[in-house]
């Protein structure tokens, strides 16, 4: 069992090799690819025949060498996607972080948890803690609570099935029974809040951004302490928090 672990291993090692390969010098042959990746040249042929049914390479016509082929575009535009939101989102929180006065974020769903990808610190919080790359709980905050609203019952039961709903603090809640009634009044309000439930002291609204199709593809949101930032106040700054997830998504070619 060691050993056929061992060898997929160096097998994915080797296929990634070729890749780099082929990216960097844009054609190959197999002896070529062989030659540099330390194999004999019927492995070299293995791998690029594996690469090329994914249509990951493919090749070049008359030469018989390989290059990269529209496969690797496909594999790439989840990654492009995420630099866009991150990149057309960050002037918009920085001027929800200016108006609301508070730490803001992006996130988005990955596995069963809610992870950020960008966050804007606002004048108030000097030392906030750094949300951006951490896997974050989808029933304890405001972003996976939104998340969590728009997607299809069978999605979100199995996300909450895997991730199960462990308490955090006093104020996390624990029981579908109580969850899914907010998730319902967030989808139709269209932001959600948590109240201390991830963190004692930490209060957090977030808002939905949608794809040009109006699926919910990422979320933004606002937190602060809570003797700062109190249920009043977020319901209170909703509309500026939900105008600026409707700017982000119009700034991606969305619709908001």
């Amino acid at each position: 069992m060691g050993n056929d672990s061992s060898a997929g291993v160096q097998s994915v090692d080797r296929a990634i090799s070729v890749l780099e390969i082929l990216s960097q010098r844009g054609e190959a042959g197999v002896s070529e690819i062989a030659a540099e990746i330390g194999v004999h040249k019927s492995t070299a042929f293995r791998l690029l025949g594996a690469l090329e049914a994914r249509s990951l390479v493919e090749q070049a016509e008359d030469r018989g060498k390989y290059r990269l082929s529209f496969g690797v575009i496909r594999l790439a535009g989840g990654v492009a996607s995420r630099l866009d939101l991150t990149q057309q989102g960050r002037p918009v929180c920085r001027r929800l972080a200016e108006e609301i006065g508070e730490t803001v974020n992006i996130a988005v769903v990955r596995s069963h948890y809610a992870v950020n990808l960008d966050q804007v610190r606002g004048p108030s919080a000097v030392t906030a803690h750094n949300w951006v790359g951490q896997l974050t709980p989808l029933h304890a905050t405001s972003s996976g609570k939104i998340l969590l609203a728009h997607l299809d019952d069978r999605h979100r039961d199995q996300l909450l099935s895997a991730a199960g709903l462990p308490r955090f603090t006093p104020g996390t809640i624990t029981s579908a029974a109580e969850l899914l009634p907010q998730l319902d009044e967030a989808r139709e309000r269209g932001y959600a809040v948590t109240l201390e439930e991830y963190e004692v002291g930490l209060n957090a609204m977030a808002a939905a951004i949608r794809s040009y199709d109006g699926e919910v593809v990422a979320a933004v949101s606002a937190s602060g302490p809570a003797y700062r930032f109190s249920a009043e106040r977020m319901h209170q700054l909703a509309p500026v928090l939900m105008g600026g997830a409707a700017d982000i998504g119009h700034r991606l070619g969305f619709a908001g």
